[in-house]
């Protein structure tokens, strides 16, 4: 009886052992996916999917010449590091106006900018970027001449090595807005200015994601076209929140 309920005793707590960590690992699964589940919860509908989880498909590696390797691997596309910008571009045709595109992407490793994204402003080009010159600056190169550090879209923001976060960008003919996490970091109006590309992400033109020495993964690329009341023009622009982070 003795051995009997000693090894029931070991084998209790051996099974609490395991819902433990059983326990805490879907604890940190549940925290990874949070951002996503957000997104998810939006009530506008029309989002389709550029990319499968499986393979570039309608992407290919931008030929930037100073890129590190990417592959798709784990439902993400695994961007290592480069002497300079990695990443990948859109083959296809792309929407110039009035359309929403939306992207998880986490800063593996490395200090500067792991979501770096171009897209087109009717005939013009810009770029969103998170994480940049030093890690922290966030905003869109190049308004009037004026990198994302200089001109008045800038903000500094602490991100996390290895935590997913949710980027939406919202064009339309007169506004470029961005979300992070679902909060407004970006409102540009684009009449009256000069919308520019830095020449080091020329080639990633129409759309195209990338890093900039740092290794980055991505793991959801989504588009869609907005409504015709969402593209009308904004009476109020969207309130951008105090910067809690400033450096």
């Amino acid at each position: 009886m003795k051995n009997s309920g000693g090894n029931s005793i070991y084998w209790l707590a051996g099974l609490l052992a395991v819902s433990c960590g059983c326990f805490l690992a879907a604890a940190q699964f549940t925290v990874a996916e949070e951002p996503a589940k957000k997104s998810d919860a939006k009530a506008d509908q029309g989002w389709k999917p550029l990319f499968d989880g499986k393979s570039l498909g309608d992407f290919e590696v931008t030929e930037f010449g100073t890129g590190g390797e990417i592959e798709v691997e784990d439902g993400m596309i695994k961007m290592s590091f480069g002497d300079g910008c990695t990443g990948i571009n859109w083959k296809k045709d792309f929407p110039k106006v009035d359309y929403e595109v939306r992207v998880q992407a986490q800063r593996v490793d490395g200090s500067d900018f792991f979501c770096g994204m171009i897209f087109p402003v009717e005939e013009a080009h810009c770029s969103f970027v998170a994480g940049g010159w030093g890690g922290s600056v966030v905003g869109l190169s190049a308004i009037d001449g004026e990198y994302a550090i200089d001109n008045k879209t800038c903000r500094f923001m602490t991100f996390k090595k290895g935590q997913w976060y949710d980027f939406r960008l919202r064009v339309t003919k007169t506004r470029v807005t961005a979300w992070i996490d679902e909060k407004p970091v970006v409102d540009q109006e684009t009449m009256g200015h000069k919308l520019t590309l830095h020449p080091a992400v020329l080639k990633a033109k129409p759309f195209g994601l990338c890093s900039y020495s740092t290794s980055a993964a991505i793991r959801k690329i989504e588009l869609r076209k907005l409504t015709e009341e969402e593209a009308k023009p904004v009476k109020e622009p969207v309130k951008i929140e105090p910067e809690s982070d400033k450096k």
